[in-house]
C-alpha cells in the first residue's frame, strides 16, 4: 500500500483510484498541467510501470494541500466514468463540501465585469471537451443558483455602468421609448420557394404588440423563436439590451437566465463550438460545476432566453452554402436539437432569413417612433434642461425634421444637435440647419469641435477606416486597423466602441466597431467626397441604387445600403463649406465633385426603375436639395407607380412626397403587399399630385387608418382611394368616415376584404351623399347580415347618385352616376349640397339592384318591395340565388307591375315549383311592359325582361341596345319589339297544356300588339301534346313564333302542326329537324328578325318585305332529318294542299329512293300554291336526273330545276299569273355520260322554252359532246348551254367549229381546255348573222390546223375568232391564214400567243403575207401579246400597173423587197394599222424600213396608231417621211411615247398637208417652243379636225396662247383634251376667247391646269356659248365659288358629264350649281368630290332622270345634309353608283339611305368608306338591302364597327363589304 494511502487510512480506496487513473493517463497528464502550469512533472515514458507514474502524480497532488486534493477528487468524479461504489466513498471521504474548486481562476474571477464585453468569457478553462458531469441533486441546484445569481449580478453591473457613462455627446444618457412593434408573416427561408406557414398564432397579423408580448407562447409545441425585423436605426440592438436590463432588474420573471450574443462577434469564430462553450466561454462561466449548471439549464430550458443581435450579419452575400460555427449553434437552438424548449430571439434587418428558422417562428416588425413617441423622447432627453420647450417647438414646426425623428437613431442625433444649436440661435431657425439626414450627421460632427476647428486629418482617417471596412465587408476592427490618434479620437467621442473578441479557446483580442453601422457609412461617404486620393470615377462608382427586394435577390443585406444616400446628401450646396474645410480645398474643387454625383443621379432619374429603386432614388434626390434634379426625377416617374412586397417607412414616403411635390402632372400610387409603418401615411399630407392611392396589406390597422384620414383631407387631386385586405376595425373606420366628406373630388373608394362588421359598413355607405363625384364604392369581402343588406338597399334607394348596388356572396359594390357640377358647387357648404342632393333625388333616375346569393327569404322580399316602391325607377333587379320560393317569387312578380322596372327582374335559383310558375304566369298576364319571361325549372332560371316605353326607346340608347343584341346573338337579347315567354325544360306534358294556355291568355291578348313569342322547348309534350296544342293555338291569338323543340315529336306531330297553316293566319314558317328535335313555328319575318337566325328559304328578293298591294309573303315548310317514305310523302303533300300560298318547301333526308322521288313529283301538280321545293342533303340515285327532267311536262309552271351532285335539288315554280314559259335546267355533277344524253334531250324537248341548260361537271367526254351537239336542234335552248368540266379535248373544240354551220341560233361560243375547263354556247331566239368563237388553251398541233381552217372556211356566219394560248406558232398561223378561204364575207382573227410579244414587228408582219384574203386591219400589241387581222373575202387581184405605181417609191433593191411585195399584195386594202407596246429600236431599223415601205404603198390607209412604243430617232425620221405621203389619213395616234426632240420634229413635219385629219392624239409627247410652233402651224390647216388630245404635253400658258390661235380655224372640233398642262389663268383666258368659235365642241378636259378664279370665270362665260357641250371636266383646279356661280348662270343644254373634283368649291357655289343642274334631262355623271361643301351639297326638286353616278367623296357631308341628299336620290331613277366615302355620315345618314335603297331599282354600288357609321347604322343598311334592293355592294371600310360585329353582319348580308380592297366589280 502506498504511504499516502496508509496515511489517509483508505488503502483499498487508494488502490481503486490508482487503477482507475491508470486506464486514462492522458487525462491525468492534462489535469496535472492545469494544476501545475509552471512545473515540470516529468514524462510518462521515464517510468516503466504506468501505475508507478500515477502514484507519483497522486503524491505530488496530495502534497499541495487539502484544497488541491479535494478539487482533484471532484474532477475525477465529474469528468471520468467512475463506478458508483467508488464515486460515493471518494466524494464522502475526500470531496469538498460544496464541490467547487477553491484554487482555480481566482485572478480571472476577480476581474471587474466592466472590462469584459457581455459576449466574452474568461479564457481560463474550456468546457467543451468534458463529458457529462455528475453531481447530486442538491449540489446541482446550489451550483445553478450561484450561477444564475452571478449572471444577474453581472448584467446589473453592466447596465448600471452604462447609465453612468461619460458626458461625451454620443455617450450621453439616452431615454428609452418603446418603439412600434407589429406581428408580421414575412418569413422567407433561403432554401424554400414559398414563405413559411404560420402555426397556431394567437396574435393577428399586423397587430400592435409591446415588448412583453414577444415572449407569449405562439405555438403549443416546438421551438419558441421570435425574429425582430427592422431597418437600420430602428432600435433593434437597443431593444435587445433593454431586455437584458429589464431582466437584470427582475421584470422578466419568466426567465431565470438570459444570454445576449452579437453575430458581428460570433462571425469571427474560426472553429465550431459546443453549446456549453458558447454559454460559458463566450458569455459568463460559472464559478464551479459548469456541467451541473448546464444540466440545470437543459432541464429548465423553458426559462432560458437567448438573444442574438444582427442575424442578417450571419449570412454570407452569396447565400448559405455552409453554416458557420455561430449559425450552426443558432440553427440547433431554433430546431430544438440544442437546449430543447428554450426561448430564442433574433434581430435582423429585412431580407432573406436562414432556413433553420422554424415555420412557426414569430415575426415582429419594428417601426421606430410615431409622432407622440418622438415628442416623448425629446421631452425625456431635455427633461432637466431649460431648452425642453424650445426643442419641442422646433420639432412641431418642422414636419421634415419630425419625419426624420421617426427613426430612433436619428431622433437621438437630432436631439444632440438641437442641444448644441438652440442656445446660439433664435427660436425657429435652429432646425433650418437640419433639413436632411446627411446634414443631421454633419451637425453632429461639428458638435465634436465646439471651437469650430475641425480635426480634418483625424476625421479623414476615421473615414478611410470606415470605407475600407465597407469595401471588405468588415464591421469589427483591431488595433492594427486603426491609427492610434484616430482610435483615441473615436473612443473619446464614443464614435467607436471596444470589446473583447473571442476567436477560440484561449484566444482573446480587443475589437473595435462604429457605434452604429450608419455612422460607418457616413464617415465612408465623407472620405469619398473630401479625400483628394479618391478620384471622380471612384466617387461616382459608389452612387448606385440598391434594391430592397433582398427577399429575391440576395441573402445578406449590404453594409453600404445608405452610402449612396449620404453621398447624395453631401452633394448639397449647404455641405460645400464643410467639405471644403475638411478637404482643405476651394469650393470649385468641392463643387466639381458634388456635380459629378448630381450628374449620376440625373442619369438614374431618367431610367425606368422598380419600386424599391424609386424609393432609393427619391431619398437620394431629396438629400441633394437640388430643385432641378428633384423636378427631373418627379417628371420622369411613371404615371402609375407600383410598390410591391418590400417594407416602407414614414421616411421613405416623406422622401417620395418631397419629390412628387415638384411634379406637374398627376400620379397613381399603388402599395401592395408592402409592410408599412403604421403612421407612414402622415408623410403624404399635402401631396396634391396623387390622383390614385391604393394600399393592400394585412399590416394596415387602425393607427394606419387614422394617419391616412389626416392625409386624405390635404390631397386635392385624389380621385381613387383603395384600402384593401387590412385589419382596420370600427375605430379605424370612424376616422376614415370622418375624413371622406372632406374629399369631394373622390371618384372611386375601395374598402374590400377588410373584415368590416355591419355597423362599419353602414357608416361607410352613409357617406355616399357627401361625395358628389363618386362613381364606385367597393365594400366586398366584409361581413354583413341580411338586415344590414336591406339597410344598404335603402341607402341605394335614397342616395340620388347611386346607379347600381351589386351584392353577390362576398361582393358588395356601389356604382354611382355623379351629377354634373361646377367647382364652385363642390366648395359650397355641406348643407347646401344636401339640399341639392334632395332636389336632384326627386328627379327621375334609374337604379340597378343585384342582391344575389344573399339568403333572402319571403319576409325579406316583403321589406324590399316596400322599400323599392318608394324609390326611383328600377333598371334591373336581380334576386337570384336566394330562398324566396313560390310565395316570394309571386310577390316579386306582382310588385313588378308597380316597381317600374325597365330592363330585367331575375328570380333564378329561388326554389320555384310548377305551381308557382302558373301563379307567376297569371300575375304577369296583364303586364304591358313585359318583353320576355324566361322560366326553366331544370336550369333554375326565372328571368323577366321588360321593354322601355316608346319615348324611352328612342335616342342614343337604341343604338347601344341594338349593338348588344347583334353581338350576343342570344334570343333573349333581341330588339324589344316583341313579347316573349320562354317556358323551357320545365317537364311539361300534354296534361299541363290546358292550364298553361289558360294562364297565357292574358299575355296572348297583349300579343296582338306586341308579337308574342312562345317557347315550350325542352319539355315532354309528345305527339299527344302536339295534337292538343294544334287545337289550342287558335285561342292564343296572333303569335310571332312558337318553339316546340326537344318535345319528343314524331312525323305525326309534324303533320298535325302543318295543318295549322290553314287555321292560323299568323303562321308563315314551320321549321322541323326531326332527329335533333328542332321545331319552330314563326310568323311573317320582318327585316330585323333576320338577325335572330333560323331557316330562311331561298325565295325571290323582295317577296317577304312587300307592302300593301304587292305580292304577299310566302309560307315555308322545312322538314329535315326525317326518313321520307312514299306513304309519308303522300300524307305530307295532302296536308300541304290546304296551305295558302305561295309556299316554299324544304325537305332533307339521308336517302331518297326513286319511288319516293317519283311519288313526290307526281304529287306536285296538286300543290297549286307551291313556289319553291328544295331537296337538300339527300342521297339521290342516278335515275333522279331523268325523273326530275320530266317535271317540265308534269308541271308546266316549273320555272327552274337545279340538281347538284345528286345531293341538292331545287325546283322553282311560277304562279299562274306570272307564267312566262321560260325554264332553266341545271344538272351539274350528276355523273351523266354519253348514253344518258339522248334520253335527257328527249325529256327536255318537252319544255316550251329552255332559257338555260347547265350540264357542267359531268362525264360526257368528246363522244357525249358530239352526241349532244347532234341532238341540240331538238332541245329548245334559247339562252345558254354550259358543258364545262366534262373531260373534253381538242376534238370537241374542232367539232364545235364544224357544227356551227348547222346551228343557226348560236351567237357565241367559248372553249377553254386549260385549268378553267369551260365550254359554253350562247343562243339567240332568231338566227344570228354573225357568230363569235373563242378558243383558249386548246394546244393545237400541226395536224389540227388544216381541220380548223376547213371549219372556218365552211362557217360563213362566223365573223370573229379568238385563239388564246392555243400553241399556234408563226408557221402554223401562216398555214392557217393561207388555208382559210371563203367565197365572201369578213373574218376577224385574233391570236394571243407569247411569241407575239417577243417577236419583231418584221416577223409578225411576215405572218400576214400568207393570208388568202385581203387584209383591211392589222393590230399588234406587245404587252397583250396579241395580233389582230381583219380579213375580207374574196381576195381581189390588182392589175400590174397599179402595183407598179404603188411600189415606185419603195426601195426594191433591198433584201426585204420580196416581203414588201407580198405585204403590198395582201394589204392593198389596209385601212387601219395599229402598233402598241412594240420595240422598233433593236433590229437595225429593219422593221422601220419595212413599215416605211408598207406605208408608202397603202393608198387606202385612214388610221395609224403608234402608242407606248420605243422608236429610235432615225426610225421616226423614216416613219415621218412615209406618213407625209399618206394623204388620206383621218386618225393619227402617237400618244404615250417617249421621243427625242429631233424625232418629234420629224413627226410634226409630217402633219403638214394632213387636211383630212379628224383625230389627233399626241398626249405625253413633250412639246417645247419649236415643236409646239410646228404643231400649231399644222393645226391651222386641219379644218376637218374633230378631236385633239394633248394631255401632259407641258404646253404652259404661252403654248396655250399659240395653240388657241391655231384652233380658231378648227370649227369642226368636237373634243379638246388639255389636262395636266399647267396653262394657268392666262392660258384659260386665251382658250375662253376662242371657245365661242367652236360651235361643234362636245367635250373639253382642262383638269389639273392650275386655273384659278380669274381664268375660271372667263371660261364659264365662254362655255355657256357652247350649245352642244356634253362633257365638262375642270377638276383639280382652284376655281372657287365664282366659277361655279358663273357656270350656274347658264349650263349647256346637252350636258351629260360634269366633273369638278377638288376645285375649292364652297357651299354657296355648290348650291347654285345644284339649282342649275336640277332637272337637266341629259346629265349622267356629277363629281364634286374633295370640296368643302358642308351644307351646300346639291339637292334636287325636279330630279335628274338619266343620272348614273354621283361622286361626293370627302365633301364634309354630315347627317343633316345627308337627309336632303337621300331625298334627292329618289328623284334620280337611273342612279347606279353613289360615292360618299370620307365624309361625316353617321347612323342617321345610314337610316336615311336604308329608307331609300329599296326604292332605287338600278342602284348597284354605294361607297360609304371612312365615315362615322356604327353597327346600328350598318344593320339598318342591311335591313334596307333585305327589302329587295338590287345593290351589288355597299362599301363600309374604316367605319367604327367592331370586327366581330362586321363579320356577323357580312355573314348575314354578304353585300356589305368591310374590307380594305374592293371585292365587288365597279359598275360605273
Amino acid at each position: 500500500m502506498d504511504p499516502v494511502g496508509i496515511q489517509l487510512g483508505t488503502g483499498n480506496l487508494w488502490s481503486c483510484l490508482v487503477s482507475l487513473l491508470s486506464k486514462d493517463p492522458k487525462w491525468l497528464s492534462d489535469k496535472m498541467s492545469c494544476f501545475f502550469p509552471n512545473m515540470d512533472l516529468g514524462s510518462q515514458n521515464e517510468v516503466s510501470d504506468p501505475k508507478q507514474w500515477v502514484i507519483l502524480q497522486l503524491r505530488e497532488l496530495h502534497s499541495q494541500g487539502l484544497d488541491t486534493w479535494q478539487s482533484f477528487i471532484y474532477s475525477v468524479c465529474m469528468e471520468l466514468d467512475v463506478p458508483l461504489d467508488l464515486e460515493v466513498p471518494l466524494l464522502s471521504i475526500w470531496g469538498s463540501e460544496d464541490g467547487s474548486p477553491s484554487q482555480l481562476g481566482h485572478s480571472e474571477e476577480s476581474q471587474p465585469e466592466s472590462q469584459l464585453h457581455h459576449g466574452l468569457k474568461r479564457p481560463h478553462q474550456s468546457y467543451g471537451s468534458s463529458p457529462r458531469r455528475k453531481q447530486s441533486r442538491k449540489q446541482q441546484l446550489e451550483l445553478a443558483k450561484k450561477y444564475l445569481q452571478l449572471l444577474r449580478t453581472s448584467a446589473q453591473q453592466r447596465y448600471g455602468d452604462r447609465l453612468s457613462g461619460s458626458e461625451q455627446p454620443l455617450a450621453s444618457h439616452q431615454p428609452y421609448i418603446p418603439p412600434i412593434l407589429q406581428w408580421t408573416r414575412a418569413t422567407v427561408p433561403l432554401d424554400t420557394q414559398q414563405g413559411a406557414v404560420m402555426g397556431d398564432i394567437k396574435a393577428e397579423d399586423g397587430t400592435d404588440v409591446n415588448i412583453w408580448d414577444l415572449f407569449n407562447p405562439r405555438t403549443k409545441k416546438g421551438p419558441r423563436v421570435t425574429v425582430l425585423l427592422g431597418t437600420a436605426g430602428m432600435g433593434k440592438t437597443m431593444l435587445a439590451h433593454r431586455l437584458c436590463q429589464k431582466w437584470a432588474e427582475g421584470q422578466l420573471e419568466r426567465f431565470q437566465a438570459l444570454f445576449l450574443f452579437e453575430f458581428r462577434q460570433l462571425n469571427l469564430l474560426t472553429s465550431f463550438l459546443t453549446l456549453p462553450q458558447l454559454l460559458f466561454d463566450l458569455y459568463l462561466s460559472p464559478e464551479s460545476g459548469p456541467d451541473a449548471v448546464f444540466q440545470y439549464l437543459t432541464d429548465n430550458a423553458e426559462r432560458v432566453l437567448l438573444v442574438f443581435d444582427g442575424l442578417d450579419e450571419a449570412l454570407q452575400p452569396g447565400g448559405l452554402e455552409g453554416l458557420g460555427p455561430a449559425l450552426s449553434l443558432f440553427s440547433g437552438l431554433c430546431d430544438g436539437t440544442l437546449l430543447p424548449g428554450c426561448w430564442v430571439m433574433a434581430t435582423s434587418r429585412p431580407g432573406k432569413l436562414p432556413p433553420c428558422l422554424p415555420a412557426e417562428a414569430a415575426m415582429v416588425q419594428m417601426w421606430g417612433f410615431d409622432s407622440p413617441r418622438v415628442e416623448e423622447y425629446v421631452s425625456h432627453f431635455f427633461s432637466a434642461q431649460p431648452s425642453r420647450e424650445g426643442a419641442l417647438a422646433e420639432l412641431r414646426v418642422n414636419p421634415r425634421l419630425q419625419s426624420m425623428c421617426t427613426v430612433p437613431a436619428l431622433c437621438r442625433i437630432a436631439c444632440l444637435c438641437l442641444r448644441r444649436l438652440l442656445p446660439a440661435r433664435p427660436q425657429g431657425q435652429s432646425v433650418a440647419l437640419l433639413p436632411t439626414v446627411t446634414q443631421l450627421y454633419m451637425q453632429m460632427v461639428l458638435a465634436l469641435s465646439p471651437h469650430g476647428c475641425l480635426p480634418t486629418t483625424t476625421l479623414l482617417g476615421l473615414g478611410e477606416v470606415a470605407r475600407r471596412g465597407l469595401e471588405t465587408g468588415k464591421v469589427v476592427f483591431y488595433e492594427r486597423d486603426i491609427p492610434p490618434s484616430v482610435m483615441a479620437f473615436g473612443a473619446a467621442h464614443s464614435l467607436l466602441s471596444s470589446f473583447c473578441v473571442y476567436t477560440g479557446p484561449g484566444h482573446l483580442q480587443t475589437g473595435y466597431a462604429f457605434t452604429h453601422l450608419s455612422l460607418q457609412e457616413f464617415f465612408a461617404a465623407l472620405y469619398l467626397m473630401a479625400s483628394p486620393e479618391v478620384d471622380k470615377d471612384n466617387l461616382t462608382h459608389h452612387v448606385t441604387l440598391n434594391s430592397r427586394w433582398v427577399l429575391r435577390t440576395k441573402a445578406r443585406v449590404g453594409l453600404s445600403d445608405h452610402l449612396p444616400t449620404f453621398l447624395a446628401g453631401l452633394a448639397s450646396r449647404a455641405c460645400r463649406p464643410f467639405l471644403g474645410q475638411l478637404a482643405g480645398r476651394g469650393e470649385a474643387w468641392v463643387g466639381a465633385r458634388q456635380a459629378a454625383v448630381v450628374q449620376v443621379l440625373r442619369k438614374l432619374a431618367t431610367r425606368k426603375l422598380t419600386g424599391p429603386k424609386v424609393i432609393e432614388l427619391c431619398r437620394c434626390v431629396d438629400e441633394t436639395q437640388e430643385p432641378e434634379l428633384v423636378r427631373l426625377a418627379a417628371q420622369s416617374l411613371r404615371y402609375e407607380l407600383s410598390f410591391h412586397n418590400f417594407p416602407l417607412t414614414r421616411a421613405d414616403l416623406t422622401s417620395l412626397t418631397n419629390v412628387l411635390q415638384r411634379r406637374e402632372g398627376p400620379i397613381h400610387l399603388d402599395f401592395e403587399g408592402c409592410p408599412l409603418e403604421p403612421h407612414c401615411p402622415e408623410a403624404l399630407v399635402g401631396c396634391g399630385q396623387v390622383e390614385h392611392l391604393s394600399f393592400k396589406s394585412r399590416k394596415c390597422g387602425d393607427a394606419f387608418a387614422e394617419a391616412l384620414s389626416r392625409s386624405l383631407q390635404t390631397m386635392g387631386r385624389l380621385q381613387k382611394l383603395g384600402l384593401a385586405g387590412s385589419k382596420i376595425t370600427a375605430q379605424g373606420i370612424r376616422h376614415l368616415v370622418k375624413a371622406l366628406p372632406f374629399c369631394p373630388q373622390l371618384e372611386e373608394v375601395s374598402f374590400q376584404d377588410n373584415q368590416l362588421k355591419d355597423q362599419e359598413v353602414l357608416n361607410v355607405a352613409e357617406v355616399l351623399p357627401c361625395l358628389p363625384r363618386l362613381r364606385r364604392l367597393d365594400l366586398s369581402g366584409n361581413n354583413i347580415s341580411v338586415s344590414t343588406l336591406l339597410c344598404l338597399a335603402k341607402v341605394a334607394v335614397s342616395c340620388p347618385t347611386v346607379k347600381t348596388l351589386q351584392v353577390r356572396e362576398a361582393d358588395l359594390i356601389f356604382l354611382l352616376s355623379p351629377r354634373a357640377e361646377t367647382a364652385v358647387e363642390l366648395q359650397r357648404a355641406p348643407d347646401l349640397q344636401e339640399n341639392d342632393s334632395q332636389r336632384n333625388g326627386a328627379q327621375s333616375r334609374s337604379l340597378t339592384l343585384r342582391l344575389q346569393k344573399c339568403q333572402l327569404q319571403v319576409h325579406d322580399a316583403e321589406a324590399l318591395i316596400a322599400l323599392l316602391l318608394e324609390g326611383p325607377r328600377l333598371e334591373e333587379v336581380d334576386l337570384s340565388g336566394n330562398q324566396l320560393e313560390d310565395e316570394g317569387c309571386r310577390l316579386m312578380a306582382e310588385a313588378a307591375l308597380q316597381l317600374r322596372i325597365t330592363r330585367k327582374l331575375d328570380l333564378s335559383d329561388n326554389g320555384l315549383s310548377v305551381a308557382g310558375l302558373r301563379c307567376v304566369l297569371s300575375t304577369l298576364s296583364t303586364c304591358r311592359t313585359l318583353a320576355e319571361l324566361h322560366i326553366s325549372l331544370l336550369d333554375k332560371a326565372v328571368v323577366l325582361t321588360f321593354a322601355q316605353k316608346m319615348e324611352e326607346q328612342e335616342g342614343p340608347q337604341k343604338s347601344a341596345a341594338f349593338l348588344d343584341s347583334l353581338v350576343s346573338q342570344m334570343p333573349s337579347e333581341l330588339p324589344l319589339s316583341s313579347h316573349r315567354i320562354r317556358l323551357t325544360h320545365c317537364g311539361f306534358q300534354a296534361g299541363h297544356l290546358q292550364q298553361l294556355c289558360k294562364a297565357l291568355e292574358g299575355s296572348c291578348h297583349l300579343g296582338h300588339l306586341r308579337h308574342l313569342q312562345l317557347d315550350f322547348s325542352g319539355n315532354a309534350l309528345g305527339d299527344e301534346g302536339a295534337a292538343l296544342l294544334a287545337r289550342l293555338l287558335p285561342g292564343l291569338g296572333t303569335l310571332q313564333s312558337l318553339d316546340l323543340s326537344g318535345n319528343g315529336f314524331s312525323l305525326d306531330a309534324v303533320l298535325a302542326l302543318a295543318r295549322c297553316f290553314s287555321a292560323l293566319q299568323w303562321l308563315f314558317h314551320l321549321d322541323v329537324s326531326l332527329d335533333s328535335q328542332r321545331v319552330l313555328l314563326t310568323g311573317a319575318r320582318r327585316g330585323r328578325d333576320i338577325w335572330a337566325g333560323g331557316f330562311l328559304p331561298e325565295i325571290p328578293a323582295g317577296a317577304e318585305f312587300s307592302g300593301p298591294g304587292q305580292r304577299c309573303a310566302p309560307r315555308s315548310f322545312c322538314l329535315r332529318e326525317c326518313q321520307l317514305e312514299p306513304l309519308s310523302l303522300t300524307r305530307l303533300c295532302e296536308t300541304l294542299e290546304q296551305c295558302p300560298g305561295p309556299l316554299a318547301v324544304q325537305l332533307s333526308s339521308a336517302v331518297l329512293s326513286d319511288q319516293s322521288l317519283e311519288t313526290l313529283l307526281h304529287c306536285l301538280p296538286r300543290l297549286r300554291h307551291l313556289s319553291l321545293l328544295q331537296l337538300s342533303e339527300m342521297g339521290l340515285s342516278a335515275k333522279s336526273p331523268f325523273l326530275l327532267a320530266d317535271i317540265f311536262s308534269l308541271c308546266p309552271w316549273v320555272q327552274k330545276l337545279d340538281l347538284r351532285s345528286l345531293r341538292h335539288a331545287t325546283l322553282r315554280f311560277t304562279s299562274s299569273q306570272e307564267r312566262e314559259g321560260v325554264c332553266c335546267g341545271r344538272f351539274t355533277g350528276c355523273g351523266l355520260s354519253r348514253e344518258h344524253v339522248a334520253s335527257l334531250c328527249r325529256l327536255l324537248s318537252k319544255c316550251e322554252d329552255l332559257s338555260q341548260l347547265d350540264l357542267s361537271a359531268n362525264l360526257l367526254g368528246d363522244d357525249g359532246l358530239r352526241c349532244l351537239l347532234e341532238c341540240l336542234p331538238q332541245v329548245p335552248v334559247s339562252g345558254s348551254l354550259d358543258l364545262s368540266h366534262n373531260g373534253i379535248s381538242q376534238e370537241s373544240a374542232l367539232h364545235l367549229v364544224e357544227t356551227l354551220p348547222f346551228c343557226p341560233r348560236v351567237r357565241e361560243a367559248s372553249v377553254n381546255l386549260g385549268s378553267e375547263q369551260s365550254f359554253r354556247i350562247h343562243f339567240s331566239k332568231q338566227e344570228e348573222a354573225g357568230k363569235t368563237l373563242r378558243l383558249s388553251e386548246c394546244s393545237f398541233g400541226p395536224e389540227h390546223v388544216p381541220r380548223l381552217a376547213t371549219g372556218l372556211s365552211q362557217s360563213l356566219q362566223l365573223t370573229e375568232l379568238t385563239l388564246t394560248r392555243c400553241c399556234l406558232d408563226q408557221k402554223q398561223l401562216m398555214v392557217l391564214l393561207s388555208l382559210v378561204r371563203r367565197p365572201a364575207g369578213q373574218l376577224c382573227l385574233r391570236v394571243e400567243e407569247p411569241w407575239v410579244g417577243r417577236a419583231r414587228v418584221l416577223a409578225v408582219l411576215e405572218v400576214c403575207t400568207q393570208a388568202s384574203g385581203n387584209i383591211t386591219e392589222i393590230s399588234i400589241s406587245g404587252t397583250q401579246q396579241q395580233l389582230c387581222v381583219q380579213l375580207e373575202f374574196p381576195h381581189q387581184e390588182e392589175n400590174p400597173e397599179a402595183v407598179a405605181l404603188r411600189l415606185a417609191h419603195c426601195d426594191l433593191g433591198t433584201h426585204h423587197s420580196l416581203l414588201v411585195r407580198q405585204l403590198t399584195e395582201t394589204c392593198a386594202r389596209l385601212r387601219q394599222l395599229s402598233l402598241s407596246q412594240v420595240n422598233l429600236c433593236d433590229d437595225d431599223d429593219a422593221s422601220v424600213l419595212l413599215l416605211q415601205s408598207l406605208l408608202l404603198s397603202l393608198s387606202e390607209l385612214k388610221k395609224f396608231r403608234l402608242t407606248s412604243s420605243c422608236v429610235s430617232t432615225k426610225g421616226l425620221t423614216h416613219l415621218a417621211s412615209s406618213l407625209s405621203r399618206c394623204h388620206h389619213l383621218e386618225e393619227l395616234d402617237l400618244s404615250n411615247n417617249q421621243f427625242f426632240e429631233e424625232g418629234t420634229k420629224a413627226l410634226l413635219q409630217a402633219l403638214e398637208g394632213k387636211r383630212r385629219l379628224k383625230t389627233l392624239d399626241l398626249s405625253h409627247l413633250p412639246l417645247g417652243g419649236s415643236t409646239l410652233a410646228m404643231l400649231t402651224q399644222g393645226l391651222s390647216h386641219m379644218t376637218f379636225l374633230q378631236s385633239l388630245r394633248l394631255s401632259r404635253n407641258s404646253v404652259g400658258d404661252l403654248g396655250c396662247c399659240h395653240l388657241s390661235e391655231a384652233l380658231r380655224t378648227a370649227t369642226s372640233l368636237e373634243e379638246l383634251g388639255l389636262s395636266h398642262n399647267q396653262i394657268g389663268d392666262v392660258g384659260a383666258q386665251h382658250l375662253a376667247a376662242i371657245l365661242p368659235g367652236l360651235p361643234e365642241l362636245r367635250k373639253i378636259d382642262l383638269s389639273a391646269n392650275d386655273i384659278g378664279p380669274a381664268g375660271g370665270v372667263q371660261l364659264a362665260e365662254s362655255l355657256t356659248l357652247c350649245r352642244h357641250l356634253e362633257e365638262l371636266l375642270l377638276g383639280r383646279n382652284a376655281l372657287g365659288d365664282p366659277t361655279a356661280l358663273g357656270l350656274a348662270q347658264e349650263l349647256p343644254q346637252h350636258l351629260r358629264v360634269l366633273h369638278l373634283p377638288s376645285c375649292h368649291l364652297g357651299p354657296e357655289g355648290a348650291l347654285s350649281l345644284g339649282q342649275a343642274l336640277d332637272g337637266c334631262p341629259h346629265l349622267e355623271e356629277i363629281s364634286l368630290a374633295e370640296n368643302s361643301l358642308a351644307e351646300g351639297v346639291p339637292h334636287f326638286c325636279k330630279g335628274l332622270p338619266l343620272l348614273r353616278q354621283m361622286d361626293l367623296v370627302s365633301c364634309k357631308i354630315d347627317n343633316q345634309t345627308a337627309k336632303l341628299l337621300a331625298a334627292s336620290f329618289l328623284l334620280c331613277p337611273a342612279l347606279e353608283v353613289i360615292l360618299l366615302s370620307w365624309n361625316l355620315l353617321g347612323d342617321e345618314a345610314a337610316a336615311e339611305l336604308a329608307r331609300v335603297l329599296p326604292q332605287m331599282g338600278r342602284l348597284k354600288r354605294v361607297d360609304l368608306e371612312k365615315n362615322q357609321i356604327t353597327a346600328h347604322g350598318a344593320w339598318l343598311l342591311a335591313e334596307g338591302l333585305a327589302q329587295g334592293s338590287g345593290i351589288q355592294v355597299i362599301r363600309l371600310w374604316n367605319n367604327p364597327i367592331p370586327a366581330d360585329v362586321a363579320q356577323c353582319l357580312q355573314s348575314q348580308e354578304p353585300r356589305l363589304d368591310f374590307a380594305f380592297f374592293d371585292k365587288a366589280p365597279q359598275n360605273t
